[in-house]
């Protein structure tokens, strides 16, 4: 249990180029333990709704028990599968370290579910190990460059950013 990439990220840069405001809704998507889908309940304040999605029913119980009466709410579920949100409901997706995890049948999964919830003009965020040899993290081949991951998905690009030594972020706009 718990999240791979707590304390490998440098958390205040992914946070910046985000540009969370109060009053969004979010979802962090494969959240494990939540850590970042507390920070986004901070952003967002009581205005706000983060959502809080993953497949590992442990976590999601640990989580619901921390977050009660908070802007956050913690559900198992699968980003690459329907999640029962309204469409159009989201201002901000975001994925950490899980895209390398996809077969392509869950990346058109992924694409389906996300386009249907994220508004229009809202932010798809993923946080990626970078394509290269790194002392942690999967097999290089199963990991996507940022080129790889632009021609994957059909989102607009807007920024590439690296928010450490072997992470990148790459940040999308639903067009």
């Amino acid at each position: 249990m718990g999240n791979f990439s707590e304390g490998l990220l440098d958390d205040e840069t992914i946070l910046a180029n985000l540009n969370i405001c109060t009053g969004q809704t979010i979802l962090d998507a494969g959240c494990g333990n939540g850590y970042m889908a507390k920070r986004f309940s901070e952003l967002v304040g009581t205005t706000g709704k983060i959502y809080a999605l993953d497949p590992d029913r442990g976590s999601i119980a640990n989580l619901k028990k921390e977050v009660d009466k908070t802007n956050i709410e913690a559900f198992v579920g699968d980003i690459s599968q329907p999640t029962g949100l309204k469409a159009s409901l989201i201002d901000l997706v975001y994925l950490s370290t899980v895209f390398h995890i996809f077969s392509d049948a869950q990346i058109e999964g992924f694409v389906t579910e996300t386009k249907r919830i994220l508004k229009p003009k809202a932010l798809l965020a993923i946080v990626n190990i970078k394509k290269e040899k790194t002392p942690f993290g999967p097999p290089v081949k199963m990991r996507s460059s940022p080129e790889e991951l632009r021609r994957k998905l059909p989102f607009t690009p807007k920024i590439l950013i690296e928010v450490s030594d072997h992470f990148h972020m790459q940040v999308f706009e639903n067009a």
